[in-house]
């Protein structure tokens, strides 16, 4: 996993005398022989190396933290030198998300307006009400730096200045009240806020009042939770969000929540790498690498043994943790807080808490600890104005959306066929679905709107004999796994696992024959025929991976369902975590792409998009990709060589899932006309064919549109190939005699679209 997250030191002391400051106060003593403020050489290298690592990952963005000590005591020119490095020596492909974290005491109007012209946003530390915050966060005198930091607030609360507002940080300290502290926080309205645990590790716990219980931290934060909650969330706790998260089993928003892998890596004033800050609480060097700039690249950093345990997620995490139930949703807690006796192969000092606090949260969500979230596919019916929206090639969030519905619906009519042709009055698996879509309906339907459930009824109801009914059991565990409220299920076991599909598969070996599956609060269990009982804890789990993309959406990259097949391309096995990690980078780089150079498009894409199956490699290379009438939200893919051409086959295919959706409500030429057309380079393809063509090269041209008028070369050179053959098509199929009325909809509507991409003269493209 490459570094996206770097935390740039440019000063290396501070103005203030935080008791509870892990860089000054804790076991790390390393800050006494760095120099003050970062110099010139170690900012421009810093730059090149952040600059290379982008490249080399082909990484689309870097948020780079701006910090130390107290980062303002560097002066602007510092900070803007470090802005500048940073801007000029990224490729023009990945945005900077630059952004200073300060105590708030000399921010100004000055500063402001700096941070204004460079982009930074600005992040501020507070711990609540001036009671609590001058209970740690004081000057060296004894002053109270509380009347600064609101200073400080009141500025990035000005319209001119709200928008570098990027929140505030605040240390937990049980002593404080927890209401009043909220009650402070939010009267400031901040965009976002962050509840942190004070470091601690079991050599040094964390201060823990006599007489109390052992939750303690959990229950202040719970306390905060229903202040917050009763409030209506009127900003973002990245705590209580992560938990939220992990608990709909999408990844984690911080390294101290989830099994998200870590990529961030801390940059000294002297140009040393170092790991998390947080690691200074441990002991005196826990922190170091002894890498720097001058002489190591950021892979050699990644390559660091204290790195790649950070990067390990499930497996890098006690015998303890593995076998927790909500070892998914804590992830074992930050890697810091986990240090005894010489190492980190233990739970989080805070364990209790954190269980107690992820308890809490699922209590009060409704009891539902739900390993993947229910898939969204509310919406009503297509209005006119959204057919319109389809017929251009678009289909913004909640048009794309209503055809999900749709199909969530077909495939529930589908479904009920296939048991209404099995045989079999009321199988064990049928009452149990339908007794949970009337109890719980949201874990059925996410279960249902899996792609490839509808491809296994597909199958089913052709007769292929392959397509055997002990899926219906399998959904029907899934679903008991995500309702939780206590169901069992028999599931036959084939080849030798246990497949619960949207979850992942256990394997059970070639002599078990069936698995009875129980779904509970403290999540599934399964006891095969043999009388032992696992669960997700088992190191022969295998779950479905999720990739966390910006904004908070996630794409499942399936390898494991046995009826991902249903592509035309042969399908890749279970990918090594190195396969994982590689999918996992083109992927958010895709996703930037998309959202930069083709926002129309991927904000449709976004809302139905939510598998994808990697593909085996194609021949020589081959760019291989491929969307199933029978698998609406997937498409298959070989990975290609960039995230460029995996950002365009995403839309491409995405365009065929769609017009298929499209297809199962309405008809747009005639089924019975055998005729065959020739277009893209193609063979002589029937009007269906020519159909999805010209509505997925809708997309295609666009964006090598989008990057054309960037300055690309390449792209120059593909815009124009691809706008004409694109032009004849739409010719082709409007004059094709084929159409309906709706079809000839689509036809001019695809016409309109192309059009003004037509206008652009070739000669005033840039590059």
């Amino acid at each position: 996993m490459p570094f996206t997250q770097v935390v740039l030191k440019v000063h290396s002391r501070c103005d203030l005398a935080c008791d509870h400051c892990y860089v000054y106060e804790h076991a790390d003593t390393g800050w006494r022989s760095r120099p003050r403020v970062v110099g010139d050489a170690v900012l421009a290298r810093a730059a090149e190396r952040i600059g290379e690592h982008a490249v080399a990952h082909g990484l689309t963005a870097v948020h780079v933290v701006l910090h130390g000590g107290e980062p303002l005591l560097a002066g602007p020119t510092v900070l803007r030198r470090a802005a500048e490095a940073l801007r000029a020596a990224l490729p023009e492909v990945c945005e900077p998300d630059l952004r200073v974290h300060t105590n708030g005491v000399r921010l100004s109007p000055a500063y402001c307006e700096l941070f204004d012209e460079l982009g930074i946003r600005v992040g501020l530390s507070l711990d609540g009400d001036r009671a609590a915050n001058d209970r740690h966060r004081r000057f060296a005198d004894g002053r109270s730096s509380h009347p600064q930091v609101l200073r400080a607030v009141g500025l990035l609360r000005e319209p001119r200045f709200r928008h570098l507002f990027a929140g505030l940080l605040c240390t937990v300290d049980v002593v404080n009240d927890p209401v009043a502290v909220y009650r402070a926080i939010a009267e400031l309205e901040p965009p976002a806020v962050d509840f942190l645990l004070p470091h601690a590790t079991w050599e040094h716990p964390p201060d823990r009042p006599a007489g109390v219980g052992a939750t303690l931290y959990a229950d202040w934060l719970l306390a905060v939770h229903a202040c917050w909650e009763a409030d209506g969330r009127p900003f973002a706790v990245r705590t209580f969000d992560s938990v939220h998260r992990t608990l709909a089993g999408l990844p984690g928003l911080s390294e101290s929540l989830g099994l998200e892998p870590v990529d961030l890596v801390v940059l000294e004033t002297d140009g040393t790498y170092e790991q998390a800050d947080s690691l200074r609480t441990a002991y005196d060097g826990a922190p170091a690498t002894g890498l720097d700039v001058f002489r190591h690249s950021l892979d050699d950093v990644l390559r660091h043994p204290g790195i790649a345990a950070r990067q390990a997620g499930l497996a890098g995490l006690s015998a303890t943790c593995r076998a927790c139930p909500v070892v998914r949703s804590c992830g074992g807690g930050l890697y810091a807080h986990r240090y005894r006796d010489g190492s980190f192969d233990h739970p989080s000092v805070y364990c209790a808490d954190l269980r107690s606090l992820i308890d809490g949260l699922a209590a009060r969500a409704g009891g539902v600890r739900r390993p993947v979230a229910p898939v969204n596919v509310a919406g009503p019916e297509l209005s006119e104005s959204q057919l319109g929206e389809l017929a251009s090639g678009l289909g913004g969030p909640e048009t794309v959306r209503a055809l999900a519905r749709s199909q969530l619906d077909l495939t529930r009519a589908m479904l009920a066929a296939v048991h209404g042709s099995s045989g079999v009055a009321r199988s064990a698996a049928w009452e149990l679905l339908a007794d949970l879509d009337a109890a719980e309906p949201a874990a059925v339907d996410a279960v249902f709107a899996h792609p490839y459930v509808r491809a296994w009824a597909a199958r089913r109801l052709s007769g292929d004999p392959g397509a055997g009914l002990g899926r219906m059991a399998e959904l029907a565990a899934a679903a008991a796994a995500l309702a939780a409220r206590g169901d069992t299920v028999a599931v036959p076991v084939r080849d030798g696992a246990l497949h619960l599909p949207t979850l992942g598969r256990l394997a059970l070996g070639g002599g078990v024959r069936e698995a009875r599956v129980t779904g509970g609060r403290d999540g599934w269990t399964a006891r095969t025929d043999d009388g032992a009982l696992t669960g997700p804890g088992d190191p022969r789990w295998q779950p479905v991976r999720r990739i966390g993309l910006s904004g908070g959406r996630v794409l499942a990259l399936e390898d494991i369902d046995p009826q991902r097949a249903a592509h035309r391309w042969p399908v890749a096995e279970r990918l090594s975590d190195t396969a994982y990690a590689s999918w996992t980078r083109d992927l958010r780089a895709a996703a930037d792409l998309l959202d930069r150079d083709l926002p129309d498009y991927a904000a449709g894409l976004w809302a139905g998009l939510t598998t994808v199956t990697p593909l085996r490699p194609g021949p020589d290379g081959r760019d291989l990709s491929s969307a199933a009438r029978q698998a609406f939200g997937a498409v298959a893919i070989a990975r290609p060589r960039t995230a460029l051409t995996l950002a365009l086959l995403l839309a491409h295919e995405f365009q065929h899932v769609k017009l298929g959706a499209v297809l199962d409500r309405w008809e747009l030429y005639d089924r019975t006309d055998t005729r065959l057309f020739e277009a893209f380079g193609l063979s002589p393809r029937p009007i269906g064919s020519l159909f999805q063509a010209v509505y997925a090269h809708l997309a295609v041209t666009a964006f090598w549109g989008t990057r054309a008028a960037a300055g690309s070369p390449t792209a120059r050179s593909r815009f124009t190939h691809w706008r004409a053959l694109t032009d004849a098509a739409v010719d082709l199929l409007a004059d094709s005699g084929a159409l309906t009325p709706l079809g000839h909809r689509f036809a001019d509507g695809a016409r309109e679209s192309l059009d003004p991409w037509l206008r652009v003269p070739a000669a005033g493209l840039k590059g």
